[in-house]
C-alpha cells in the first residue's frame, strides 16, 4: 500500500513536484511575455501581419485572422478555419506578441499540410474529453462498491484507462506545440520578420510556453502513476 499511517506519500513523490513545475511554468511564462513585450520589432510588424506572413510564405490561403479578448488566448480554430489573436497579440509589434502570433500561424499551417499528429490530436479530442469526464466518478464508484471484488476494481481500472487517455493527449499535443514553434521561428527569419537580435526575444517567449505543456504532461503522467501504484497495490494485498 503506497501510505504511510494513513499519509499518501505518492503524492508528495510523484505529483507535488510536478505542480511545483506546472506553477513556476505558467509563471515564467507570463514573465517572459511582459519582458519581451517591451520589446518592439524594428519593422513595426504587428501580430496579425506576422501572421499573415506566415501563412503565405508556406502558400496557405483562406484562413481568417481575428482579435479575441483576453490575456494570452490566443489559438487557431481548425473548425472555423480561424486564427484568433488577443488584444496583447494582435495590433502589438513586440517580439513576444510576434512570437506568439506566427506559432498560431504555425497551426494553422499543420492543418494545411496534413502534419500527422496535429490530425491525432484532434480525432482524439471527443474521446479524450468523454474519458477525463468519466475518470473519477468510476475509480469512486469502484470503491464505494467495495464488496464486490471484481466489480469495483473493474470501474476503477476503467477508471484509470479513461484518465490514460488524457495523458495519451497530452503526449501527442508536445509535438504538435513544438512542430509549431519551430514552423514559427523558421518564417520569422526567411520572411525577414524580425532581425536576428529581436528573434531571441520571440524564441523565449516561445520556448516559455512549451514548458508549459512539458509541466502538464509531467503532472497527468505523475497522477496516472498514482493511481496505478495506489489501486494496483491494493490489488496485490487483497
Amino acid at each position: 500500500m503506497p501510505f504511510f499511517y494513513g499519509f499518501d506519500y505518492t503524492y508528495i513523490l510523484f505529483v507535488l513536484p510536478c505542480l511545483i513545475l506546472s506553477i513556476w511554468a505558467s509563471a515564467n511564462v507570463n514573465s517572459t511575455f511582459k519582458k519581451y513585450a517591451k520589446q518592439l520589432s524594428s519593422r513595426r510588424i504587428t501580430g496579425a501581419e506576422a501572421a499573415q506572413r506566415v501563412l503565405s510564405a508556406n502558400g496557405v490561403s483562406g484562413v481568417r485572422i481575428e482579435r479575441v479578448h483576453g490575456n494570452l488566448t490566443d489559438h487557431f480554430d481548425p473548425r472555423t478555419n480561424v486564427i484568433r489573436l488577443s488584444d496583447s497579440v494582435y495590433d502589438s509589434t513586440s517580439t513576444a506578441a510576434i512570437g506568439v502570433a506566427c506559432h498560431e500561424a504555425g497551426h494553422a499551417v499543420q492543418y494545411a499540410k496534413n502534419y500527422s499528429p496535429i490530425k491525432l490530436r484532434a480525432a482524439i479530442v471527443p474521446i479524450t474529453n468523454i474519458g477525463s469526464k468519466l475518470a473519477m466518478p468510476l475509480i469512486l464508484l469502484g470503491i464505494l462498491f467495495a464488496a464486490g471484488e471484481s466489480l469495483s476494481f473493474g470501474f476503477v481500472y476503467a477508471g484509470i484507462a479513461c484518465f490514460g487517455l488524457s495523458v495519451v493527449f497530452q503526449l501527442v499535443t508536445l509535438p504538435v506545440e513544438f512542430n509549431a514553434s519551430r514552423r514559427a521561428m523558421e518564417a520569422i527569419g526567411s520572411a525577414g520578420i524580425l532581425t536576428a537580435e529581436e528573434q531571441r526575444g520571440a524564441r523565449r517567449t516561445l520556448t516559455a510556453a512549451a514548458l508549459t505543456y512539458v509541466a502538464a504532461t509531467a503532472v497527468a503522467l505523475a497522477q496516472l502513476l498514482r493511481l496505478l501504484l495506489i489501486f494496483g497495490g491494493r490489488r496485490r494485498n487483497d
